[in-house]
């Protein structure tokens, strides 16, 4: 598990709320977890917004719940979903040393409107900086196993931008971008949160991972014929405006660096239902020129191409751009408010950051070495050249192979041992009686080193 302090220094350079810092962190071992078991791996296929930040793209809104469709209907059952995240969680703690305490999971079977079975679970987790005792974080997940799966699943790379990052990374099977996308679409008709809103411009904004508009209209209309309703026009929309709008902050500020402005949304929708009527795409401003010889940056991860102190500004800026909100640079001892555009490399070697200068209203570059902060502000700006700084394309990458991350694979024969000293229980593929450093069930460091065998399962 990595230090308190890592989620502190995250949080503070986001100026979000470390808890929230921290369940990003959680939910990318959880899927790790949910990937690597044996039995539902393959049968469950991630879904929603927090697939979009964790799979497609970074550069997003931190979100808190993990929904998933299932292949396997049987797989929803509260002993059964108990005992797989009691494995899943045991499996997690030994990789990591986070903690799923099975005492505060939860599992509610509901039947949905569509007369099947759905669950909603709540879990329970200890990370670097939640509280001990009853009061413990949990994470809610919304599993479903009568959607109706339009595209072939994805396997996805997840995005967890830690120091206990695996080398193999993380990988998680998900929706198709395209099927992603219609989803968000088909909920902002049915539900029309704010939430909702700011996913489907976010991802129509991002002109080059942006699908055709014929193919995003037919997943949208199988996915609205699935759930019985219309499909989604402005003007049945324009009621909810007020609605939205005073939800705005609350349901969303927590989850980002900066909150966009409503309106900027809002009226960006009249683009969006023009596009996937008539399929023409707004026009898309030409690259800025810049010197000879300069190569466009759009890694996804900047180590070691910067170092990790400019690392977290570069992410507050390529938040900004995809957002289209000016920045606030603290540049060589001064503040400019910039409108950011492109991460380039010079023949020289120097890594820049092309900009226009709000103030003095002209193009500017800055060496990002010479960067020492970032601050987004609620300023928006009409693009004047093409956005590059957010990485090209979505992150998801298809296969028809499983890729196995892990050291220990999760599900199947289990071996049940208990610490001698504190009692706290360890699931394990492989006879072994010697124990990592670990902690007792109240959170404190436990000398206990061997344990004996329980159980087999």
């Amino acid at each position: 598990m990595i230090d308190k302090r890592e989620i502190i220094d995250a949080a503070t350079v986001l100026a979000l709320n470390p808890h929230v810092v921290e369940k990003d962190y959680v939910l990318g071992w959880l899927l790790w977890g949910i990937h690597n078991h044996e039995v539902i791996g393959k049968n469950w296929i991630f879904k929603g917004g927090t697939c979009l930040k964790k799979c497609f793209f970074e550069t997003y809104r931190f979100s808190e719940d993990l929904d998933f469709t299932l292949l396997d209907p049987s797989q929803i059952g509260g002993h059964f979903l108990q005992n797989v995240f009691g494995e899943i969680g045991a499996s997690i703690y030994e990789q990591t040393g986070i903690e799923f305490p099975t005492e505060f999971q939860q599992f509610d079977i509901y039947t949905n409107p569509r007369g099947h079975n759905s669950c909603q679970a709540r879990i329970g987790y200890r990370g670097p900086v939640s509280p001990r005792g009853q009061n413990m974080p949990r994470i809610k997940l919304d599993l479903t196993a009568d959607e109706r799966v339009v595209l072939p699943p994805v396997q996805s790379q997840v995005f967890h931008p830690y120091s206990d990052a695996l080398d193999g990374g993380i990988v998680i099977q998900s929706y198709a971008y395209e099927e992603a996308f219609g989803e968000k679409v088909r909920a902002l008709a049915e539900r029309t949160r704010p939430r909702d809103l700011y996913d489907v411009i976010n991802l129509f904004r991002n002109a080059e991972a942006r699908p055709a508009a014929i193919v995003l209209l037919d997943v949208l209309r199988q996915k609205c014929e699935f759930k019985g309703i219309e499909l989604p026009v402005l003007a049945e929309l324009e009621p909810y405006r007020s609605l939205v709008e005073g939800g705005w902050n609350h349901m969303l500020a927590h989850q980002l660096p900066a909150l966009p402005p409503f309106t900027a949304f809002w009226e960006a929708l009249s683009a969006f239902f023009a596009w996937l009527d008539t399929g023409i795409a707004p026009q898309i401003p030409a690259s800025y020129g810049g010197a000879a010889g300069e190569e466009i940056i759009r890694h996804r991860v900047l180590r070691p191409l910067v170092s990790s102190t400019v690392q977290p500004h570069l992410e507050i800026i390529r938040f900004a751009a995809s957002n289209l909100l000016c920045v606030d640079l603290s540049y060589l001892g001064t503040t400019r408010r910039i409108e950011p555009y492109s991460l380039r490399r010079t023949r020289q070697g120097h890594i820049v950051l092309h900009a226009h200068n709000v103030d003095k209203d002209e193009h500017r570059s800055y060496r990002v070495d010479r960067i020492r902060g970032a601050q987004v502000t609620n300023q928006t700006f009409n693009p004047r050249f093409a956005i590059e700084l957010t990485p090209a394309g979505p992150m998801a990458m298809a296969s028809t192979r499983r890729r196995r991350t892990s050291r220990t694979p999760v599900g199947g024969l289990t071996f049940v041992y208990e610490c001698a000293s504190c009692g706290k229980q360890f699931f394990r593929k492989q006879r072994t009686q010697r124990l990592n450093p670990h902690k007792d069930r109240n959170g404190y460091p436990c000398p206990g080193r061997y344990a004996h065998w329980v159980d087999t399962r």
